[in-house]
């Protein structure tokens, strides 16, 4: 299928690559690294080296996961999926964090233990420093284009908060995979240094054991966010109190009974909307003023896809109580328009 643009012409290869610099800069980076890493292992006998090869192997496999992911989750609305496949992305993400666990964690903890127990002989660490140097440059370099796009869209919020309200996987995913690695390159330089330093192989092994441990733990918080938006994540707050404010407002309102709503995708919501109506509004009033607040909502955010507004009598609904004022904008007088 041929990306789109918003005016509907197709979209460039470029523009592609540019809307997923993230993703492409962390692959390119690890594919390379991987390679690397391997051949610095074979030539030293490094297990904390052969951890970070498999490391940054299954990194790269993650990111071509996400981007198949991405491409899959565009596919338009259908009989089957009437809200599109938006929510396959959410599917890759959570493959993604076993197969950190499964392959990465659980290679690296494997090695590590083989060669704490059965050490090689000390080679030569002078290429893996080398590669160890160029690694971090590459997955620096990697990292801080994820840092710049992450935080760009964080809105003032907290890391972990922005983590947390985050409905598209891939940039905290790769933000958390880069700094894993990270985090991987300073401790085998640390095992294979320690290794030579004081003649004992086995500090290597341990250092291996380590890196899985660091990527065990991505992997359970990445599977958790990833559970949270497969099940189904409500929108931000803010934008419920929204909502809830362009409804409330209309003087043909009595009340807002619920508020509900759901990511189909990272940039769609489904919102539905429980509401009592004014007993001596016509049909055909209640109609009109219901398309009237579904062209609000939508001009209100454009990831608002799918409206439901239902017209119901507060006595027989499922009574919500209404966001805090707090978490949104000022309202104004109810029946201004």
């Amino acid at each position: 299928m041929i990306a789109q643009s918003d005016t509907g012409k197709p979209r460039s290869r470029a523009h592609h690559i540019r809307a997923n610099i993230v993703l492409y800069g962390a692959l390119f980076a690890n594919l390379g690294i991987a390679v690397a890493k391997f051949v610095a292992a074979a030539i030293s006998g490094s297990s904390s080296m052969l951890s970070e090869g498999v490391h940054s192997l299954v990194d790269s496999g993650n990111q071509m996961l996400l981007l198949y992911g991405q491409a899959k989750a565009k596919r338009p609305p259908d009989n089957r999926h009437p809200f599109g496949y938006g929510r396959e992305l959410y599917f890759w993400a959570f493959v993604v964090a076993i197969l950190i666990f499964a392959v990465g964690a659980g290679i690296s903890i494997y090695e590590g233990w083989i060669h704490y127990r059965d050490p090689e002989p000390l080679r030569d660490p002078t290429i893996n420093y080398v590669v160890l140097a160029i690694a971090f440059l590459l997955e620096g370099a990697s990292w801080t284009i994820a840092v710049r796009e992450f935080n760009a869209g964080r809105r003032g919020l907290g890391w972990w908060t922005a983590v947390r309200r985050s409905k598209n996987p891939s940039g905290f995913i790769v933000l958390f995979e880069d700094s894993a690695a990270l985090a991987g390159l300073a401790i085998a330089a640390g095992g294979i240094w320690l290794s030579h330093a004081t003649g004992d192989p086995r500090i290597d092994g341990i250092a291996s054991m380590a890196i899985g441990a660091i990527l065990a733990a991505v992997a359970i918080l990445l599977a958790r966010e990833a559970k949270e938006l497969l099940i189904g994540e409500a929108a931000d707050p803010e934008l419920i109190a929204r909502i809830w404010t362009i409804v409330e407002r209309r003087r043909e309102i009595t009340a807002v009974n619920h508020v509900r709503t759901i990511h189909t995708a990272p940039n769609s919501i489904f919102v539905a909307v429980s509401a009592d109506f004014e007993d001596r509004l016509a049909m055909g009033e209640a109609e009109t003023l219901i398309e009237a607040i579904e062209a609000e909502l939508k001009a209100a955010s454009s990831d608002i896809s799918s409206i439901y507004i239902r017209p119901e009598k507060q006595s027989d609904a499922l009574v919500q109580p209404r966001p805090s004022a707090a978490a949104e904008p000022a309202r104004r007088p109810r029946g201004t328009n």
